[in-house]
């Protein structure tokens, strides 16, 4: 999720763009089109340095939509005095820019028009940084080549389209994700009598969302994964202090990195990287059950009508609402439900929406298998969709291997509380913490090998049922 500001007028030129927007879709395409080569998938041309593929889920494809329609962000793109106060961030960084700033006067809006603080500290961690595709996984900094690549055919540029490009002034800096000297809160108005909550308190951690949930579950070994049930789902592996490029479709980010600790003579520790697959939709296609169809009233209602029946029926339903995410990377699929019968009823459709989630952490599971040759011996999985048990046993049952849900479910929340806790002198290792890790439940799998086998086969013959939907044309 991007937003764009100026740090001189505090004027934010646009709404944020929400990570999973699909309005970027046409906007990745134009950039693989400019940067096409005869030798590599268009999606891919700019993985080598990046770990990641074309595609409208990171932060580059909003920054060149914001690049190409905000006429007030082109024009000061186009100012030699604006541009050096051009501002794009992720969610981390424009928090961070408003936690450590200060209150502009009132008297400096336009019709109560919220401004952007003043003076704010402009940073990112490596975790996030890794989601834009400007920056570069071995130097990790921003890659000047990378955002000529995206943004030099901007309409922004007039006369100099094909040329043109954004100062990498105008990205944040890159910082490790656990630092005491990240930033400092100035405080936060909180009484009619200027009480000031949270002043002078250290930001000591910054990471990505899926970062912080590996940190949380102490997958700190090369080689332990976790998968987190969200909106989307999200499966992470730790894979040690080198980027492992991946040919089968999954992103390879940076997980974490150790930056200076109060009380410690220890000195920056490299990055940590790891391999990830994506899905777009998981509990939010729960959510269109309950919010589009009309089919439940709770998300809790859905593990009682799950077991209400003894299978699906052959009947499959893949949420490719904005396209398929990892391993496919398909834009052009759709959702779709196939096999229907008319035995079939609503027990049977919200069956198949949870198994759906099972099968896309099936398919990176097993891409991420083969990328990194490590046989997963067991899944730790957190997130509001481990409460149901039904869907939880027949993702051990359609992987064939154990899924591990720890005591303490908001892994997000828990991890970047680890890195900050690192960083302050609450805790003196990595070791300390994982110690803390403790399991609550463990399903094992329980399904017999032809039924996993047609099951799986079932859902294969449906994602190929969801492709080509979209072409030029519309």
């Amino acid at each position: 999720t991007t937003v764009a500001w100026n740090d001189r007028t505090g004027r934010v030129y646009y709404n944020a763009i929400v990570w999973d927007d699909t309005r970027t879709a046409t906007t990745a395409d134009a950039i693989m089109k400019e940067n096409k080569q005869s030798d590599v998938a268009p999606q891919d041309v700019l993985r080598s340095k990046t770990g990641l593929p074309i595609a409208s889920y990171f932060a580059a494809t909003k920054v060149r939509w914001l690049i190409d329609n905000i006429p007030e962000l082109q024009r000061d793109l186009n100012s030699p005095e604006e541009r050096e106060h051009v501002r794009f961030g992720t969610m981390d960084t424009w928090i961070l820019y408003m936690l450590t700033g200060y209150r502009r006067n009132v008297v400096e809006m336009d019709n109560n028009e919220r401004l952007a603080h003043i003076g704010g500290v402009f940073k990112t961690d490596v975790s996030n940084a890794s989601r834009w595709l400007f920056m570069n996984l071995e130097t990790m900094s921003w890659d000047e080549s990378l955002v000529q690549a995206v943004c030099k055919e901007s309409n922004c540029w007039g006369d100099s389209k094909g040329s043109g490009t954004i100062p990498l002034s105008a990205l944040p800096k890159i910082v490790p994700s656990a630092d005491y000297t990240i930033g400092t809160i100035t405080g936060i108005p909180c009484s009619e009598e200027g009480k000031m909550a949270f002043k002078n308190v250290i930001v000591a951690s910054i990471l990505g969302d899926q970062q912080s949930a590996l940190f949380g579950q102490s997958s700190f070994e090369p080689g332990m994964a976790k998968c987190t049930y969200g909106t989307g789902l999200f499966l992470l592996m730790n894979s040690g202090d080198k980027p492992m490029q991946s040919t089968q479709g999954l992103l390879t980010t940076a997980a974490y990195q150790i930056g200076k600790r109060i009380g410690s003579a220890e000195p920056i520790s490299p990055p940590i990287y790891a391999l990830e697959g994506s899905v777009a939709f998981s509990g939010s296609t729960i959510n269109w059950l309950r919010d589009r169809l009309d089919l439940i009233d709770y998300a809790a209602e859905t593990e009682a009508l799950a077991l209400s029946v003894a299978s699906n029926e052959n009947m499959y339903l893949v949420p490719a609402f904005s396209g398929l995410f990892a391993p496919h990377w398909r834009p052009d699929a759709r959702g779709c439900m196939v096999g229907l019968t008319a035995s079939h009823a609503k027990a049977h459709i919200v069956r198949a929406a949870l198994e759906s989630s099972a099968y896309q952490a099936r398919e990176v599971f097993e891409a991420m298998a083969r990328d990194s040759n490590i046989d997963l011996k067991e899944l730790r999985v957190d997130g509001g969709a481990t409460a149901n048990k039904f869907m939880m046993q027949f993702q051990a049952d359609i992987l064939d291997t154990p899924v591990v849900r720890p005591e303490y479910l908001e892994t997000t929340a828990m991890g970047a509380g680890f890195a900050a806790g690192l960083a302050v002198g609450v805790w003196s290792s990595l070791e300390e913490i994982g110690k803390m890790w403790k399991s609550d439940m463990t399903w094992q799998p329980t399904m017999a090998k032809e039924e996993r086998a047609r099951c799986w086969k079932g859902w294969n013959k449906a994602v190929e049922r969801s492709l080509g939907w979209i072409d030029d044309d519309n």
